[in-house]
């Protein structure tokens, strides 16, 4: 338990050091505080110059709250539990392994550092999207989940802040289910983990921005704008109740299993889910949502 115990307080202490040292130094390109900040700036200005809903307002409906949102699930989230979970449950992990004698190194394919850089984070990417893409399926199938992913889908007006809207658990689902695969291919660095994580805020920024974009052929592979904004429609179609286009980066898992789904151009649907005017409307009320309400609907 003492471990334990020490594992939390590192972690605490080791990430406030690094949130600090975010804020406080600009003289690296992987810093994750202002790399967020300019490719939000870069994306709202590509909202203001290129608007898909002419009509909506530059600062639309809760971008305040979004924005809120962005820093707290990106940052502070982290500060106040996630890091400390992530470490202590991937330790607790290993020590239940060790018990049969097994390692989390010998589930080990292969080790990334023995192959070329351009190779291994490719490998990387495309493993950890597709598990993310089936991570997102659950939050919508299973009702726990769905409960926690309806803070994201109580979007009613898109733009690139919306992105980040999520509740708190999103994460932590995501990364327990993310933790084997990617732990199987280790051998990644900092730097190496900061290209493919700025790429996939950039596309997904991109993807809830108020633009009319789908990249042509290109559509095909990556998720787009025109795309994702038909995973937020309201009224879902009948044979696809639990949702479409679940891709996170590339949108390709959707139409290799079928789960696309773009009829028409979405520029003027209604988004959100069945009973969202009574859903929460403030941060808190949002967070504490999934508290007492335990089925889909």
């Amino acid at each position: 338990m003492e471990k334990y115990i020490d594992i939390i307080k590192n972690s605490y202490t080791g990430y406030f050091n690094y949130l600090k040292n975010e804020l406080i130094t600009i003289n690296h390109w992987d810093n994750y505080f202002y790399g967020l900040i300019v490719i939000s700036l870069v994306v709202w200005g590509l909202e203001i110059a290129f608007p898909w809903r002419k009509n909506q307002s530059i600062f639309r409906k809760d971008f305040w709250l979004d924005t809120f949102y962005m820093f707290f699930n990106f940052f502070l989230l982290n500060l106040i539990v996630l890091i400390a979970l992530s470490n202590t449950a991937a330790a607790f992990f290993n020590d239940i392994l060790s018990i049969v004698g097994v390692s989390i190194s010998s589930f080990q394919l292969f080790d990334v550092d023995d192959l070329p850089k351009a190779v291994g984070l490719f490998i990387f990417f495309i493993i950890s999207d597709f598990v993310q893409w089936n991570t997102h399926r659950l939050l919508h199938k299973v009702p726990l989940f769905w409960n926690f992913h309806k803070v994201h889908h109580s979007v009613k007006e898109m733009g690139f802040a919306a992105h980040l809207r999520y509740h708190w658990m999103e994460p932590v689902i995501y990364k327990s289910l993310l933790y084997i695969p990617i732990a199987i291919i280790g051998g990644f660095d900092a730097q190496d983990v900061a290209i493919v994580h700025f790429f996939a805020i950039t596309v997904g920024h991109l993807n809830h921005a108020n633009l009319g974009w789908d990249y042509g052929f290109l559509k095909y592979v990556f998720n787009n704008p025109k795309m994702h904004i038909w995973h937020h429609v309201k009224e879902l179609p009948k044979d696809k109740a639990d949702g479409i286009n679940y891709g996170i980066t590339l949108s390709l898992w959707d139409y290799i299993f079928k789960t696309d789904h773009v009829p028409y151009d979405g520029r003027d649907i209604e988004l959100g889910f069945e009973g969202d005017e009574n859903f929460p409307k403030d941060f808190i009320g949002q967070e504490l949502y999934p508290l007492h309400k335990n089925t889909k609907k």
